[in-house]
């Protein structure tokens, strides 16, 4: 469904067993969407539901039940999610809006651990977050592609050039060929001429007349024989060198690359396969990780009050909830303990995840430093097979015309001695009385094979002329798709560049202009900076774009100074995450796909702020629906629609 049609009507939320919602149905309208209450009242499970519903797989199922569904109603579409509580946690099944959830979760879905939004405040690396949804493999192949067919047409238009340089010279030679056949057929006019006067003085015997003509002609045709035979000799030659010359070239070039590498292909794909099995398993141990922290998280809150109803009550029955504040019923033993040392589990815990991460990240770039070697291993051998292929065409061709060249050669002897013995029989024939006609007959013989020549030659200058002006017709057309090719290419080359400059871009604009709007007195401008750096990949120094964050701010006595993201108030750092996100969203355009922004997790921002940060926001997204603590919720307009009572 189109973002257009999205946008017409309301969006109907149905969520069973999902987070601390038992059940729950809540519309959506377009604009603004308030979620107001206290803590523990299934806010985030709400978002969370959403979130399902459109295509994410980050929400847990009610911790007292064994399955749990979400259906989406937009207008007459419907789009459901189950889970599945199995032995190794939960199963999500059914059919969301969304095939690919990846660029919604990190830059549409904007709750507390939100990747792009904490990523600002962990120091990550943030042009990361912004090219993760990139399939720069995918480009890199496409790049490949393109200057492989670039070259190609560059090899045609080159093959032009020689032929536009090459046709003056056939022109002068078919002028040369025309003015010299016309020269000879004068000469042949005026030997027939002689030929006739001679023939009507001398008295002969017909029969000694005919035979010698026959003489004549067959010397004739033996002649044209032998000149056709030493033209294809001649073609063979030709051809012989060409071949010579082409098998060089390949030569010198598998000469030229170098010694084969000695990556085994079948290694690097099963460590490939090996590495994307340990990223799905770290994927999903951080999932899991993430639904454990989340729990506790909400328990420590209070928002689980299903699992504390079933806490609070003893063997005997008895309320057992007169807890004095620091502490709290452990909801794994159900012993009293503080809630402190809840907290420091926790804590390990988040540290524990953030260690898969950044396993997550560093098995990601072995991934591309594998993808990558593979991907140059396989193409230097078609490479290297397809020069040896073509060495090997090329040996059997040149064999097979060094072949064909010496049967000609062998023919052109029989030709040879078979000329020899008829210009002997014809010596014979001639005597005094005959002499003068035969030397006449002779001449204009010789001279209407030479025309024959001529005229032969002619035709196949012409016709060479006529391939030549064909192929040359093909030039302009050749040109326009190398053009094409080259914007594609170009393209291609630019693309990811586009991407991080749009992304740089988009975030100073917003938070030059979102810093304006909420009125930080103490900081005078954040920004991002694209820089090239020297990484180390491996055994390999490669030049890596990165993203720097630089923060400015003024002291007492006026003077501008660079800070720290580790000194921004936990506000600054909120804003600065939330603005991040929102580049992603604009850059990657999710708005095509998906007109949601869910903000949850702004109570770290003054109340005064959060109402101008949502009306910001309100503009880039069709539906924009925000969870608040009731004291927030009061500082944003009326007019905007209010949800409670989950």
């Amino acid at each position: 469904m189109s973002t257009e049609e999205l946008s017409k009507g309301s969006v109907t939320v149905h969520a069973r067993n999902v987070g601390g919602i038992s059940e729950a149905e809540v519309s959506f309208e377009p604009g603004v969407t308030i979620l107001a209450g206290r803590n523990a009242t299934n806010r985030t499970s709400l978002l969370q539901a959403i979130m399902l519903g459109l295509g994410s797989d980050r929400a847990s199922l009610k911790g007292d039940a064994d399955e749990g569904e979400v259906e989406l109603v937009v207008d007459d579409e419907r789009y459901t999610r189950t889970l599945s509580r199995t032995g190794g946690g939960v199963a999500l099944g059914g059919d969301p809006y969304l095939d690919d959830p990846e660029v919604a979760d990190l830059f549409a879905f904007l709750l507390e651990e939100n990747e792009a939004r904490r990523a600002v405040a962990r120091g990550e690396d943030l042009r990361e977050i912004i090219m993760r949804p990139i399939d720069t493999d995918a480009i890199r192949a496409e790049i490949d592609e393109l200057e492989r067919e670039r070259r190609e047409i560059d090899d045609d238009l080159e093959e032009l050039e020689e032929v536009e340089r090459r046709l003056p010279e056939l022109e002068s030679q078919r002028s040369s060929l025309e003015s010299e056949i016309e020269e000879r057929r004068a000469e042949l006019e005026t030997a027939e001429s002689e030929l006739e006067d001679l023939d009507a003085t001398v008295e002969e015997s017909r029969q000694e007349r005919d035979e010698l003509e026959a003489k004549l002609d067959e010397l004739r045709e033996t002649r044209s024989e032998l000149d056709r035979i030493r033209r294809r000799i001649e073609t063979e030659a030709g051809s012989i060198e060409s071949l010579t010359e082409e098998r060089e070239e390949v030569e010198a070039e598998l000469d030229s690359m170098p010694a084969e590498t000695d990556v085994d292909v079948d290694d690097v794909e099963r460590e490939i396969d090996r590495l994307r099995e340990r990223k799905r398993t770290l994927d999903g141990v951080v999932t899991e990780l993430q639904n454990v922290v989340q729990f506790n998280e909400e328990m420590l809150e209070g928002d689980r009050t299903d699992v504390r109803s079933a806490l609070d009550v003893d063997d005997d029955g008895a309320v057992t909830d007169q807890l004095i504040e620091d502490q709290t019923v452990c909801w794994t033993c159900g012993s009293e303990v503080e809630k402190e040392q809840i907290e420091r589990t926790l804590d390990r815990l988040k540290g524990f995840r953030k260690e898969k991460l950044e396993s997550i990240r560093t098995t990601e770039d072995r991934l591309s430093e594998l993808r990558e070697e593979l991907q140059s291993a396989n193409a230097e051998r078609e490479r290297r097979a397809e020069l040896r292929s073509k060495l090997d065409r090329t040996e059997s061709e040149l064999d097979s015309r060094r072949e064909r060249r010496e049967e000609l050669r062998a023919e052109r002897e029989d030709v040879e001695a078979e000329l020899e013995r008829l210009e002997g029989e014809v010596d014979q024939l001639e005597d005094d009385e005959f002499g003068e006609i035969l030397d006449k007959h002779k001449e204009a013989n010789e001279i209407e094979f030479a025309v024959g020549r001529l005229q032969s030659d002619l035709d196949d200058v012409v016709d060479e002329i006529e391939e030549l002006e064909g192929r040359l017709a093909d030039r302009e057309a050749l040109e326009a798709e190398r053009e094409e090719v080259s914007d594609a290419l170009t393209d291609a080359r630019t693309r990811i560049d586009q991407i991080e400059e749009q992304a740089v871009a988009e975030f100073n604009t917003h938070i030059e202009t979102v810093l304006d709007i909420l009125e930080y007195d103490n900081l005078d401008r954040v920004w991002i900076e694209r820089v090239e750096r020297t990484v180390r990949e491996g055994r390999r120094n490669v030049e890596r774009t990165q993203f720097e964050l630089h923060i400015v701010r003024t002291n007492e006595a006026g003077t501008a100074y660079e800070d720290t993201v580790d000194h921004l108030s936990e506000s600054e750092r909120e804003v600065t995450g939330l603005v991040f996100a929102l580049a992603g969203y604009l850059v990657h355009e999710v708005y095509e796909t998906l007109p949601f922004i869910v903000l949850d997790s702004l109570e770290a921002i003054d109340s005064d702020r959060i109402a101008k940060l949502v009306d910001y926001f309100s503009d880039y997204a069709d539906y924009s629906v925000v969870a608040l603590l009731p004291e927030d919720e009061q500082a944003l307009d009326d007019d905007y629609r209010r949800v409670s009572g989950i």
